[in-house]
């Protein structure tokens, strides 16, 4: 059995692979430039670093698969990064406040033999109107740190989605059902516990 490695640093995708019984064999986060590319719209921008990241891991771990993914948050055609500081997670809550917008989630699989297949899962969210003491409340804690569109839904800020058309675990960071189409279609199964 070949193994398996992520190509990620998120403690969430590890998380959401394990209550599928998915463990990595190793963990190899990829070391790109996530910089957008002009006019690069956010779908394509989560496929594209998400096809990078595995192809940095992959060069240099020939025989195993290699998962890679990436969650971007968007707001029309502008893609909401991580937030540098609390002043721009303010700014990126603002903007989310009362408006439907979209997570696009970009995965891609590459087989020990090098066959390659990526996917994008789109989610919608709806936020409600949030007002200035939601937004003291969110920001005096860390959890907008580090999370595209400065806010995690498995968290406190579950309290601002009043609807979500989708998959739930795409916000989060995968689609479980996706992912685990793409590992076992490429011939990848879990270990027996």
């Amino acid at each position: 059995m070949s193994k398996l490695i992520l190509a990620s640093a998120s403690p969430r995708r590890l998380e959401l692979l394990a209550q599928i019984g998915i463990v990595p064999d190793q963990v190899v986060p990829a070391d790109i430039d996530e910089t957008p590319m002009r006019d690069e719209s956010p779908r394509r921008l989560a496929l594209r670093l998400a096809e990078e990241k595995a192809r940095f891991v992959a060069k240099s771990n020939g025989g195993a698969f290699v998962l890679a993914a990436d969650t971007v948050v968007a707001c029309g055609r502008r893609a909401l990064g991580k937030a540098e500081d609390v002043s721009e997670a303010r700014k990126f809550l603002e903007l989310l406040s009362g408006r439907r917008h979209r997570v696009y989630g970009g995965m891609c699989v590459i087989a020990p033999d090098g066959t390659e297949r990526s996917r994008v899962i789109e989610t919608q969210v709806k936020f409600r109107t949030l007002g200035s003491d939601d937004l003291k409340r969110y920001l005096s804690h860390d959890e907008w740190q580090g999370k595209a569109g400065a806010y995690a839904i498995q968290g406190f800020a579950a309290t601002f989605v009043k609807a979500i058309s989708g998959s739930y675990s795409n916000v989060v960071g995968l689609s479980l059902c996706e992912v685990d189409g793409l590992l076992r279609g490429l011939g990848y199964h879990p270990k027996e516990v």
